[in-house]
């Protein structure tokens, strides 16, 4: 399947995002990008440990301690390429269909462990960029 299928695929099926790196900062590219998602019907999951809570929704300190409680769908990575791999492992106990890796983030490292653990991988795209070019959900 294209790279493009897969993200129209994902855009339309999983709509529970855990958010790595979200900052409560609403001038940063991790609020608007989450705030937007929330806006077009996704399920926003915070996971941060330097704060609890993030616009009224309970933070987690990691993709794991997040998955106690909720379906992940989507890994949505917010951090520095450096820092993937760490999260992708954190992030298999919490069998997400897709490790989704922000504009400017990329690890091939982190890939290939997703990958091996049957998880699809988007590196270096917005999924805020991409549910507006695909208008997925939008009448």
């Amino acid at each position: 399947m294209s790279e493009e299928k897969t993200i129209l695929e994902i855009l339309e099926n999983e709509r529970n995002v855990a958010v790595v790196g979200l900052s409560d900062k609403s001038d940063r590219d991790s609020y608007r990008v989450a705030k937007y998602l929330q806006e077009n019907g996704f399920k926003i999951i915070p996971v941060n440990p330097a704060f609890k809570e993030w616009n009224g929704l309970r933070a987690y300190p990691s993709v794991s301690d997040a998955a106690r409680e909720n379906r992940i769908d989507v890994v949505d990575i917010f951090r520095k390429s450096e820092a993937v791999p760490e999260i992708v492992r954190d992030a298999i106990t919490a069998r997400p269909k897709t490790v989704w890796m922000q504009i400017g983030v990329r690890s091939d490292e982190g890939k290939r462990i997703a990958e091996e653990n049957g998880i699809k991988v988007i590196m270096d795209r917005c999924m805020m960029e991409e549910h507006r070019k695909h208008r997925v959900g939008v009448a």
